[in-house]
């Protein structure tokens, strides 16, 4: 397990995104968090092992130079 979705709902809106997000707290994480702590320890090590290679400094700033310097992004050149 990697942790929790927060679904977009069917209007794709940011508020279908934040009633998922609360719902998903509320419901879900805190209840997990406050009567079975262990539980909730091993998703939170589940997911930094599966995702934290993937999610560090070097990977941010080669994707932020790629995107930023290097990509044209559909603008024309003067």
């Amino acid at each position: 397990m990697t942790g929790w979705s927060i679904d977009e709902g069917s209007d794709g809106g940011e508020e279908a995104e934040i009633r998922s997000l609360y719902h998903k707290l509320e419901n879900k994480i805190l209840p997990m968090y406050y009567r079975a702590p262990e539980t909730y320890a091993s998703v939170m090590r589940s997911a930094i092992a599966l995702n934290g290679s993937f999610f560090t400094t070097q990977r941010m700033l080669f994707q932020y130079l790629k995107n930023a310097y290097t990509a044209n992004h559909g603008r024309q050149s003067d």
